[in-house]
């Protein structure tokens, strides 16, 4: 009975997901991703007789001497991709000051980008990552799939509370063996993963997504505070009504903050900066408008 219960919880929180990513996949994503995401070339499709205006570099010239004029090539472009989506699951997803933890909305940007490639008929992959891998799902087409996907980014337990980027990456990199768009979500509360970006960046189209709660940035400014780490199970009690106490908190996040974008901008790695706190499909969707301009 408690197992039936259980099934029954998950099965409504998948469509939950569903129906609050269908809507932005109909109406706004779907045709952004389709237009910012090319296929991997073009492939032969057939032979029409030549207009005017044609390219004559696409003349079949066999068959125009068979036909005794002019045919020229035509050609469509080979749709099908494949997207992996490596999400970082360890401890510090738990976080989340309101409403939503940063895992939950991993789950949900996640989804929504799953359906709008499934829409657009391309397969979809899933890694997810503590300073391990805990999960590989391997890329498939077709909504059942996503459905599978969605169930393992919401139910899915991290037998371990540390991150590692590195990990994911050479793990990326080895599995998939052709080129991916690779979306990495994560809070990048982590450190050492030049080489792994480096690596993926040239093989892969990586696209970091990272999440942040406005409390990691914004402190307050009175109060004893007690800082609690997921990943370490340390606490550290703070004191901000200092200033100094929050200056070096501060300086601290801005160093981090400044080294993450010099990695992706020194790696060609596109990023969004996402506060859990606001609605998700706003900067999403500035994205891929903003990227379709550089194509």
């Amino acid at each position: 009975m408690e197992e039936r219960e259980k099934q029954k919880e998950i099965l409504k929180k998948v469509r939950f997901i569903d129906l609050k990513t269908r809507k932005a996949v109909n109406e706004l994503f779907g045709g952004e991703y389709h237009s910012v995401f090319k296929g991997r070339g073009m492939n032969f499709s057939q032979v029409r007789e030549y207009s005017y205006g044609d390219d004559i570099r696409s003349i079949d010239w066999n068959v125009t001497a068979r036909m005794r004029k002019p045919f020229v090539k035509v050609f469509e472009e080979e749709r099908e991709l494949i997207l992996m989506l490596v999400v970082d699951i360890s401890a510090s997803g738990s976080f989340g000051s309101e409403e939503s933890f940063k895992r939950e909305i991993a789950a949900e940007i996640a989804a929504l980008l799953a359906f709008s490639a499934v829409k657009n008929n391309d397969k979809v992959g899933l890694i997810l990552f503590s300073d391990k891998i805990e999960k590989f799902i391997p890329p498939k087409k077709g909504r059942s799939h996503v459905f599978r996907i969605i169930r393992e980014l919401l139910f899915f337990k991290a037998s371990s509370t540390g991150t590692s980027i590195e990990t994911a990456l050479e793990y990326l990199n080895n599995v998939q063996k052709k080129k991916a768009i690779s979306f990495l979500i994560s809070d990048f509360m982590d450190d050492g993963y030049e080489k792994g970006m480096q690596i993926v960046s040239k093989k892969h189209d990586l696209i970091a997504i990272d999440l942040y709660d406005k409390r990691e940035r914004e402190l307050p400014e009175k109060g004893l505070y007690e800082f609690f780490d997921n990943e370490t199970g340390k606490t550290m009690l703070v004191d901000l009504s200092s200033k100094a106490n929050r200056g070096i908190i501060k300086a601290n996040i801005d160093k981090k903050t400044a080294l993450k974008s010099k990695l992706f901008r020194k790696n060609k790695v596109e990023s969004i900066s996402m506060e859990i706190n606001k609605p998700y499909i706003h900067p999403l969707v500035a994205f891929f408008k903003k990227r379709k301009t550089k194509k």
